[in-house]
């Protein structure tokens, strides 16, 4: 541990169990120093496991609904209450599409799941930037992270309608990036993660053949869950003054291949067996 973030205070919103991306990155804050509140939906914290990562990061949970703006005024304002001031750093790791999980192409969406799934995945992005914007929450030099997925850029069969959130998602760190660091001189950026068998990944249909995929793509392999939460604890740092408005991949190099050696050698086979 090198005590990067000893200190600094923040929120973590979006971790459910220990297959969660979230979970992973709240531990490595904790052990790299910082403090921090839980949140996540009040269903959520029902079903997943988050009372059990509270008492070992000795975390406040304070329950929202990251769509509601009441909800997320209670989450600042009670984080600031608790830590006597403004905080350092927020995660925002939240995605949903009920387009994806009932089975629906992307020329077949249910609007009504599409605004969920763009509420949820995206706007709601947006709704915690402008609550701790709004409140001065966070102070100068402080850093916000949003999780997102290769998709926003390219085409993934049957990540459906989470692709425009994820592409909504980094435009937002862009255009909020430029305004939070102009006046409150805050950073916010996202990570590209590789795809990582959460929870909630678990449930979306191929999973385990993308992952295969990318491993095979990636010439260091896909990245953790680990390793993404060691890339969060950087960016949280001051490490990291003068990073902000990117879209940052951590993917194993996936993002920057064509085709390897390795997938090739599995395209030929399949040729070979028609």
């Amino acid at each position: 541990m090198y005590n990067l973030l000893k200190g600094k205070k923040g929120i973590i919103f979006g971790a459910l169990d220990s297959k969660s991306i979230a979970w992973h990155i709240a531990e490595r804050c904790y052990e790299e120093g910082a403090e921090f509140t839980l949140s996540n939906t009040p269903a959520a914290l029902r079903f997943g496991q988050l009372k059990e990562l509270a008492e070992k990061c000795n975390a406040e949970i304070i329950p929202a609904d990251a769509t509601s703006m009441e909800d997320l005024n209670n989450v600042f304002t009670r984080t600031m209450e608790k830590f006597g001031g403004k905080i350092d750093f927020v995660l925002h790791a939240i995605g949903m599409s009920l387009n994806v999980r009932k089975g629906h192409s992307y020329d077949d969406l249910d609007y009504g799941f599409y605004q969920k799934t763009m509420d949820i995945s995206a706007w709601s992005f947006h709704k915690v930037l402008q609550t701790a914007y709004k409140l001065d929450a966070i102070k100068e030099w402080g850093s916000i992270v949003a999780l997102t997925y290769i998709a926003g850029q390219r085409i993934f069969y049957k990540y459906n309608d989470m692709a425009d959130a994820k592409a909504l998602l980094e435009s937002i760190a862009r255009s909020f990036g430029y305004v939070y660091g102009r006046d409150k001189k805050v950073r916010i950026n996202t990570i590209s993660q590789s795809p990582v068998l959460t929870t909630a990944g678990s449930g979306v249909a191929g999973i385990d053949t993308l992952m295969d995929y990318s491993e095979k793509i990636s010439p260091l392999g896909n990245a953790t869950a680990d390793d993404c939460a060691n890339y969060c604890v950087a960016m949280f740092s001051d490490l990291t003054k003068r990073v902000t408005m990117q879209n940052l991949y951590n993917d194993g190099g996936f993002s920057s291949m064509g085709m390897s050696e390795m997938a090739m050698d599995v395209y030929k086979k399949g040729l070979e067996i028609e």
